[in-house]
């Protein structure tokens, strides 16, 4: 026997098995998903993705994931649960957030109420336990937060700091000229839109589950004020003030009577310390007290 033919016909059957497996076709379950295959990409990506939100490219297109987070903590709750009873404020009752996969249950059936009422929300693609596929707001333009355009507008002065907060304001009466309600209405999860239409996210808890309609739209003024009260009061809080009664204007004699109601409860909360060590959520709520207070009649410090 030929040794060098033996080692040639042995070499090139190897050399062929690996051509062989370099060129096979892909199985079909590794294959990228298609454009318009929402359901594949969320089975493909959902345990690949370590972030809770993360965005992907399907063909031309930005969809964003949201995946389950871990369940939160019941103290919590307990803590938040001991300051509206001693002011005793219903609309600020906490409202658990489940986590997990509740929460993206819950996620999905309010994006889906909200879009239905005509409101701009991230539309619900695919879903599965653990998981949502949102499309995005932008559809692929870049976005900006209320809350980022709130501190590129502080640099600009306080009109520009004022106009951008009455959008904020305006966002969130077009909700509750719906008759509808937000979650989590704070600064960072409204959305100023390429077109100029501001839109909403975070909706993993349905405050409407443990509140009447009146107490959950309140709950948006007050998350709205606690996040923008300090560069608010800081820049023209006489100037907010007309802002925002005009705004109130619209609103229900509910709620109105409730946040009126909540101004005079709240106003020992003026005194809480200014220091930064105490946090900043200590900060926030005192500034949105020492408004509350000021536009409600009582004299601030």
């Amino acid at each position: 026997m030929n040794p060098l033919r033996r080692g040639t016909g042995s070499g090139s059957t190897r050399i062929q098995m690996r051509k062989g497996a370099a060129s096979a076709p892909a199985p079909l379950d590794e294959r990228e998903p298609q454009p318009g295959d929402y359901a594949e990409l969320l089975r493909r990506m959902l345990p690949k993705q370590d972030q809770t939100v993360a965005s992907h490219r399907l063909g031309n297109e930005r969809v964003w994931l949201k995946k389950a987070g871990p369940r939160h903590g019941k103290w919590r709750y307990r803590l938040l649960a001991v300051i509206a009873g001693a002011l005793r404020l219903d609309a600020l009752r906490p409202v658990p957030n489940p986590g997990g996969a509740e929460a993206i249950l819950i996620e999905a059936r309010r994006l889906r109420e909200l879009g239905e009422a005509g409101l701009r929300v991230p539309v619900v693609l695919a879903e599965q336990p653990g998981g949502l596929l949102m499309s995005d707001l932008g559809q692929g333009r870049a976005t900006v937060s209320v809350l980022e355009r709130l501190d590129q507008a502080a640099a600009a002065g306080p009109a520009s700091l004022l106009a951008t907060w009455r959008e904020g304001l305006n966002a969130i009466a077009t909700v509750h000229a719906r008759d509808t309600y937000l979650s989590q209405a704070f600064d960072r999860n409204l959305v100023h839109c390429p077109d100029g239409v501001i839109g909403y996210i975070d909706f993993e808890d349905d405050p409407g589950v443990a509140l009447g309609l009146a107490e959950c739209q309140v709950r948006d003024w007050l998350s709205y004020l606690h996040s923008t009260a300090m560069l608010v009061r800081a820049a023209a809080p006489q100037t907010a003030a007309e802002h925002w009664h005009a705004v109130q204007a619209d609103a229900s004699d509910a709620v109105r009577e409730r946040i009126a109601h909540a101004a005079r409860r709240m106003r020992w909360l003026r005194h809480l310390p200014s220091g930064r060590r105490w946090g900043r959520d200590t900060q926030r709520v005192r500034a949105s007290a020492l408004l509350l207070a000021r536009w409600y009649g009582a004299r601030s410090e």
